[in-house]
């Protein structure tokens, strides 16, 4: 009895018989093959009436053998998963995003817990559809909730869907067909220079402050909450290195910077002129900062600070605030024949341009 070896781990093929190989497509006996199982062991099968079937079967072996860790692996992540309560993998997936900042965080945890996991927390991950995708968006529509709050809690439901999709919990994926909140922000109203006159006179000291470093050198509230008069760095150029992180309430890096990073903005003459004023009046901290908790210098402006008076302004009808204001960069009203003016930043648009351009490359401190 001979044995004929096919390509290593297949196996092989015989005939239990007196004849000789070269006989065995004459031959009446029935082929066997023997092969080794998932488990290691060797097993025998025959009955094959021909050399083409034995091969067929062993193939057929072969393929479902280098196949069979792939899918015990991934049955054991649909037994372990697949039975996990949603908020559960929430917790996990939350777990893994590294990356983000204090301020992301606190957003990451306040969209599960006022509207992922009272309507889904205690779901098992595979009986996730877009049929329940849908649904929740309907729920969140029938309770009133905002069109940027669907669209945010639709947008995390979706990177935990996709991420459970990926581990291969479900067949299809439950977000296709699915048709996302339609988020469609007003758009945002750039005040006149006039206007933003009588918004700089309508408030306090740091309202006038904040007013005049938004407007002059493009900053972002956090930043203009964190001047420093020693980020003077010439004439005309003042360095942002930081902000008030809102969650902390402490100093930290910039938005979308590294530990360390800054950017350099255009100084114009009035936003030096009102950031010495204010240090002169009010004075400044042991570190250079001008701005500081109303109770306690040692603490940072709250934000609250901001938006109280900024809601006052509009209570009072002193000024006309029109929806959706907000206060640009120099740069905004340079595309406005007639309304240029130096307090205001570079007067042309190429000048602020290039600057900008270079100014807000990364670089290290």
């Amino acid at each position: 009895m001979a044995n004929k070896t096919l390509a290593r781990g297949m196996g092989t093929f015989f005939k239990d018989c007196q004849h000789s190989s070269t006989r065995w497509p004459k031959c009446p006996h029935e082929y066997t093959i023997r092969y080794r199982n998932a488990a290691g062991k060797q097993s025998e099968e025959s009955g094959f009436a021909t050399q083409d079937k034995a091969i067929e079967r062993l193939t057929e072996v072969y393929t479902a053998k280098k196949a069979a860790p792939r899918s015990q692996t991934k049955a054991a992540r649909i037994e372990k998963y697949g039975q996990m309560r949603f908020e559960e993998y929430a917790a996990g997936w939350k777990a893994a995003q590294r990356d983000l900042s204090e301020s992301s965080l606190r957003h990451l945890n306040s969209l599960p817990e006022h509207h992922l996991f009272p309507a889904l927390g205690s779901r098992r991950m595979s009986t996730f559809d877009h049929k329940v995708v849908d649904g929740f968006i309907q729920a969140m529509e029938r309770q009133g909730a905002g069109l940027a709050t669907q669209s945010n809690a639709f947008d995390k439901l979706k990177s935990i869907i996709l991420d459970a999709h990926r581990l291969g919990l479900y067949d299809e994926n439950p977000l296709e067909g699915v048709k996302p909140p339609q988020y469609d922000p007003k758009r945002a109203v750039i005040p006149s220079p006039e206007k933003l006159q009588e918004i700089r006179a309508a408030g306090d000291d740091d309202l006038l402050l904040i007013t005049d470093l938004m407007s002059g050198c493009g900053m972002r509230n956090g930043e203009a909450a964190a001047v420093n008069i020693n980020n003077i760095v010439a004439d005309d150029v003042y360095r942002i290195t930081e902000q008030v992180n809102q969650t902390t309430k402490k100093y930290g890096r910039l938005k979308h910077r590294r530990v360390g990073e800054y950017r350099d903005t255009p100084l114009p003459a009035r936003t030096k002129e009102t950031i010495l004023w204010y240090a002169e009046k009010h004075g400044t901290n042991s570190d250079g900062y001008l701005m500081h908790h109303p109770r306690d210098a040692n603490q940072t402006y709250p934000a609250h600070s901001l938006s109280n008076q900024w809601a006052r302004i509009k209570a009072s009808g002193d000024v006309e605030i029109p929806e959706g204001l907000v206060i640009p960069p120099p740069h905004a009203w340079l595309d406005r024949p007639g309304r240029q003016d130096a307090q205001y930043g570079p007067r042309r648009l190429n000048a602020t341009h290039r600057f900008f351009s270079s100014a807000s490359k990364r670089v290290k401190a």
